[in-house]
Parts: structure tokens; sequence; C-alpha cells
């Protein structure tokens, strides 16, 4: 009888668990997204409480959703990861908001942590790195456990890589009880604006607006040549603009353009691989961009509306030239553009979903016009999303005839379902920034300064050398890295070394100062490309699904697109011209970008071997010179002429464009005359 009683009893258990995780999950999901919302405009708390509530809510989430094994989907599996999953969660909880549980005695015994305080403490720092490992992977805790590691084995190392080290004591302080560790700047960030934003994307995404940015584009770009490839270009940078993930912007929109792609003609890797360079790139694209951005503004202590602007140039310039790369390719497979039938009409679509454009007008109002701070101008584009997901059912209802009262009670289920998807959608990014902070942490204990002297070496003092050392770094660790993981790293070791070592240097007369935001754009734009390098690349193997082809061979031809992105990093490390440092004339800022695009699709046209037509040895040798020219004319012009007059720079570069144009024209029309034989 007993026997049969516990087999009933776990068979409940087995038949609820699924549904009682989903609950619990969605509706602390739901909490955690009001709790943001309400301190970004509300109620006042003090910043390490909302970071300590942040993280509390995270690592909850993480061990009650994601088992310890993957793969853990059979109910009996299910029936013992239910209740050690919520007592781990619990107890990891517990140790984020032990900060604040006892504020005023930390505060007052700072450096000098009791047995309970470290106890706690090296609590924390365990269970943070396992729900990392669970949410991301274990790449950045093992990096994490490396530095934690160095620390405490520093004076027992090689003289060159020996290191003072630190006590347990001073490290668990540095760690959980102070704001330079795992509630320093990046959990910060995530906890104040990233949240925000990345709620914002996710909760116009589940009102449809990723389809309805998806059809805007094939209305208008579609009938082209290539026009499924143009689409998807367009469509990921509007998507891009408002989600900032790379990964969610090849799922949203790679569902619809990748197989139309494969419809008109592109090969399944290259189709996937459009997708990856256009996903990846909204990383870069104001005013959202990925989470690593709003950390820029914090590092660099600037408002963040001048990161944007410092990255507008950069990223649309690299979105034209992605654009004209799936024209070349169009031209060298003799594809066409979308039948009639296939193509959205462009009033239609306008129609069903210009709705969605208000929250973002909103948004792009308040970060422009009024200049509000980014977390106080997503917070009210949510409140305007918030209106539309509530009233799009009841406006659908009126035109239908049918019952309003239904029909609100479906938007008010939507609202609530999106804000906790919103929470759900938080947590990896809330786990890496709060690891990332153990990683900052140790490096300010003084291992930073091993480092830099280390990795100063081993450029040799060089800069150049440094760039190219800092750019496989970035990538390297991008392979099983985060963007925003991989940024706070190679910022923190690297972006000062730059700005040190740039001081001071000339090349032909003109004098090498680099901004802190070139060089915190720089690691962050290499540390994006990393998500399709092989062999891991994650947004590559998230395309290769839905398009049915190799990751590898996906991930390969993604990065021969992204190379076009690569080189301007590279460029504006020496060039701030195109991040518009210094320059506040809209009339210029038109004209760098204008020249800028040239200069990226010049580039283009050179690694794919194609402008108007095949590349011959001088046509790609005219193509290089105008890259050069466009994107760094003072390179050219400091031999002859100064700094200011660059322009002429451009207009050399302008007319090795127009020279290859030419060229290849005049062989085209001279290979289509017939050639008459006698007799």
């Amino acid at each position: 009888m007993s026997f049969q009683s516990d087999s009933a009893e776990e068979a409940a258990v087995i038949r609820n668990s699924p549904e009682l995780l989903t609950v619990i999950s969605g509706v602390i999901a739901f909490l955690w997204a009001v709790f943001h919302l309400l301190t970004a405009h509300t109620v006042l708390l003090n910043a390490v409480t909302i970071r300590a509530v942040h993280l509390a809510f995270a690592i909850f989430l993480v061990y009650i959703n994601i088992p310890m094994r993957k793969g853990v989907d059979h109910l009996p599996q299910r029936r013992h990861t239910l209740f050690p999953g919520l007592l781990t969660g619990i107890l990891a909880a517990f140790c984020a908001l032990y900060i604040f549980l006892d504020y005023e005695g930390i505060a007052s015994r700072a450096g000098t942590p009791l047995l309970r305080d470290i106890a706690i403490g090296i609590t924390l720092v365990i269970l943070l790195l396992e729900a990392t490992r669970r949410a991301i992977g274990p790449a950045l805790p093992l990096i994490a456990s490396i530095f934690i590691a160095y620390v405490f084995t520093g004076p027992y190392l090689p003289d060159f890589l020996a290191f003072k080290g630190a006590s347990l004591s001073r490290f668990v302080s540095q760690m959980t009880m102070d704001t330079e560790g795992i509630y320093g700047v990046p959990l910060h960030v995530s906890a104040t604006v990233v949240f925000l934003f990345v709620l914002f994307g996710t909760m116009l995404d589940r009102a449809g607006g990723g389809a309805f940015f998806t059809r805007l584009a094939l209305s208008g770009l579609g009938k082209y040549r290539g026009g499924a490839a143009k689409a998807a270009v367009f469509g990921s940078a509007l998507s891009g603009m408002v989600s900032g993930s790379s990964i969610a912007n090849v799922v949203t929109t790679g569902t619809f353009t990748i197989p139309l792609m494969k419809q008109l003609g592109y090969p399944a890797k290259k189709a996937a691989a459009i997708e990856v360079a256009s996903s990846i790139n909204g990383q870069l694209a104001p005013p959202v961009m990925g989470a690593a951005a709003f950390i820029i503004a914090e590092y660099v202590n600037v408002p963040y509306i001048d990161v944007a602007k410092a990255a507008a140039i950069p990223a649309f310039a690299s979105y034209a030239a992605l654009l004209w790369i799936t024209h070349v390719e169009a031209c060298k497979l003799g594809l066409q553009g979308l039948s009639k039938e296939d193509t959205p009409v462009f009033r239609q679509v306008m129609r069903e979903g210009a709705h969605f454009l208000i929250p973002l007008g909103m948004l792009l109002y308040e970060l422009i016009v009024l200049q509000h701070s980014a977390e106080l101008s997503v917070f009210r584009a949510i409140i305007v999303l918030m209106f539309i997901i509530v009233g799009q059912p009841v406006v659908r209802a009126h035109v239908q005839g049918t019952s309003k009262t239904a029909a609100l009670k479906e938007g008010i289920r939507n609202l609530l379902s999106s804000m906790s998807a919103g929470g759900t959608n938080m947590t990896a990014v809330a786990m890496a920034t709060a690891s990332a902070g153990i990683i900052v942490g140790c490096v300010s204990l003084g291992l930073g300064q091993q480092v830099t002297a280390f990795v100063e070496i081993l450029s040799g003092g060089n800069i150049f050398l440094l760039l190219i050392i800092t750019a496989l770094a970035s990538l390297m660790l991008g392979m099983g890295l985060p963007t925003t993981a991989n940024y706070i790293i190679m910022a923190s070791l690297t972006a000062p070394i730059l700005v040190e070592l740039a001081s001071g240097m000339t090349i032909h007369g003109y004098e090498i100062a680099v901004p802190l935001m070139a060089a915190h754009l720089y690691c962050f734009y290499f540390g994006i490309l990393a998500d399709d390098t092989p062999p891991v690349g994650l947004a590559s193997y998230a395309a290769a699904a839905i398009a049915k082809t190799s990751p590898i061979a996906t991930g390969i031809q993604g990065f021969l697109y992204d190379i076009r992105t690569a080189i301007l990093p590279l460029t504006f490390i020496f060039n701030h011209d195109i991040i518009l440092w210094g320059i506040n004339s809209v009339w210029e800022s038109l004209f760098i970008f204008a020249m800028t695009v040239l200069g990226c699709m010049s580039f283009a046209s050179l690694t794919q071997n194609w402008f108007l037509n095949k590349n011959n040895l001088f046509e790609s040798l005219l193509l290089s010179a105008a890259t050069v020219l466009l994107l760094f004319p003072a390179l050219l012009t400091g031999f002859f002429l100064s700094y200011d007059q660059r322009w002429w720079g451009y207009a050399a570069g302008i007319v090795c464009l127009m020279l290859t144009a030419s060229l290849q024209l005049l062989r085209t029309r001279l290979s289509s005359v017939p050639v008459h034989t006698a007799g």
C-alpha cells in the first residue's frame, strides 16, 4: 500500500512538474519585468539594491529553467530536477540578495568580512559560475575560474607571470561585498538600461513587429535583383535596431528570408550567411545596438546618445556594403527579384503594421530630440507599446464585429506573456554581465597591471601589432562568449593600452591620438564578429538549421561577408571622422557617411572579386587604392598636403572607382561586339 501510494504521488508530481515549473518561471519573469519598470520611473532604490535584486531574479530563473545536464526532457528525469532546482535557485537568490539584506553591516565592516560573509560570498561565486555555464556554456565560467586561480597562485608563478595575489578575505570583499566585482558596472548596466531594451525588443517582436519589419523590407526591395537577400539585410537592420541580439534576429527574420533566398536561387550556405551577416550587424545599429553599447557609455563616461552617434556611420555603411554584396552575389548567380505575386504590397503592409513604428518613433524622439536618458526613453516607449499590445486585438475585433471584451482579455494576456518572455530572454545577459564582473574584479585587484604589461611586451609597444592581437583575441574569445562578456574582458585589458600606445604617434606628420571611444568600439566590433566565426559562431548554427546546411560552411561564408565590417574598426582607430569625433555639422557628417559607404563598397567588391563585372588584376589594384583613399584619405594627403586638405584624398578615391567602372563597362561592351570573319 505504501509503495502504491508513493508511486501515485510520484506520478502526480511527474505529471505536474513541467506545468509547475512553467507557471513559477512565468510569474517570476513577469515580476522581474514589473520590478525594473517600477525602478525605471516610479520607485527610488539605491544602485546596489537594484543590482542585487536583478541578479537574484536572473539566477533563480536559470536554476528552475535549465537543468544541470542538457537533454533532461523525460518525465522521470524532470521529477528529479524540480525540487533540487527550486532549492538551489532559492539558495542562489538568497546569496545574491545578501549584500542588500545586510547592507549596513557589510558597509560597517568593509574589507574585514566575517566568516559568514566569506561562506555566503564563496557560495555565490560558485553558484553564479554554474548558472552561467547552464545559461551560456562553459567558456565564460572557465575564463573566470582561470582569473580567480591566477589571483591566488600569482605569488608562486615564474617571474614573468608572477603577481602579488590576494587573500581570501580581500577576494570575497572585492567580489561580493563591493561594487568592483559581481555587482560592478556591467551588472549595473544590465539591471538598468539593458533589461528595459531587451524587454522592449521582446514585446515588440511578440506583438508582431519582427514579422512587420521583414514584410516591409520585402515590399520595398523584393522585386529587385536578389530582392529577398536585400530584404533580409534591411529587415534584419530594422529588427536589430530594437532587439540588439544577433541570434534572436536570425531566428526572427531568417525564418522568412532564408527560404525566400533559396527559392530565388541563392545556395543554402550563402542564404544562411547573408542572414547571419545581416543579423550580427544589428548589434551595431543605433538606436539600441547590443547590450555592450550601454556598458561603453558607462566606461567612457558619456551619454548613450554619444555612443550611438559614434557607431552610426560604421553601422549603416556596413549595412550598405552588405546590400552591395547581395547585389554582387545575385549578379554572379544571374538571379532576379521576387515575382509580383510573392512580393508583399507596401500599402497593405503599412496598413496592417504601421502602428509598430509608433513606439520606435517614440524611442527615437526621446533619445534624439528630447535627449532624455536611455533608461527613461525606452521606459516611455514601452508604455506606448503596452497600449498597442492591449489595443491591437480590440481594434481587430471592432473591425471584424466580434466581442471586444474577449479581445481585451486576449490583449491583456498577450501583454503579460510578452513581459514574461522579456524577463526570460534577459537571463543569459544577466549571467554574462555578472560573471564578467568577476573578471573585472580580478583585474582591479592588481591583476590588470600584470596582464597589461604582458600584452604590451607581447606587442613590443607597436600599436599595429596590438590591434592585431586584440582583434584575434576578441575573435577567439567570442567563439565561446556572448558579445557583452567578450567586450568587457577585452576592453578592460586592451582599450587603455591602445589609447596609451597611440599617444604621440605620428604617421606622415599626422598625429595619432586614439580616443577612448574608438578603442572601446574597436573591442566591441571584433567581439560582435565572433558570432559567425567558425568553428563555434552561434548565429551561424541558428541560420544553418533554418537553411538545412552546414554551420561550418555558413560560418566561413558569413565571415567572408563580414570582412567588410572588420576593416571599419581598423580604420576608425586612425580616422576619427568615421565615428564623428569632434564633428557636429550635419552636412559634413553626411559627406563622411557617403565616402565611408563608397569605401566599404570598394572593399566588398575587392574581396568578392566583382564590381560591375569580374575584376582583373589592375581593377583590383584600383579598388584597393579607392578603399584606402575613401576610408583614410589622410594617409595619402599627409605626404603632400595638410590633414585639413584630406578632401583631395576623397576625390582621388572617387576617381579610382569611376575609372574601375569605366574599364569594366568598356570591357563588357567590347566583349559583346560580334566578331566578323572573312568568307
